[in-house]
């Protein structure tokens, strides 16, 4: 007999395989960055890997490296800020709450100059 599977989620993931930055931030402790690479994107959140586990429930900083161009020069980011809802065996989920596109303005700086 076939069994299907249900999605529970609401949006749509997207298998990207993207380098990323973040930083972590927790009450009372010291905040500490990585970097990883994104697993899947959807519009409420990122799974990526990266070295150790993050604590759940932290608040977390994400800057990914786009795989677009502005003006085919200028580097993309998506910046994104959420909550680290799961973590474990290198494999970390966040919930984004804010996000946004930005033009990388290291690069920008430098090829301005």
């Amino acid at each position: 007999m076939k069994t299907t599977t249900m999605e529970r989620r609401s949006n749509a993931r997207f298998d990207l395989r993207l380098p990323l930055r973040y930083r972590v931030s927790q009450k009372g402790a010291t905040p500490y960055s990585g970097t990883g690479l994104t697993h899947d994107l959807s519009v409420q959140g990122i799974a990526f890997r990266c070295r150790k586990p993050l604590p759940v429930g932290a608040h977390i900083e994400l800057l990914v490296d786009w795989p677009a161009k502005h003006g085919d020069l200028y580097p993309i980011e998506l910046q994104a800020t959420g909550f680290v809802m799961r973590s474990v065996n290198g494999r970390t989920a966040v919930r984004m709450t804010s996000h946004r596109l930005r033009v990388s303005e290291d690069e920008a700086v430098r090829a301005s100059a």
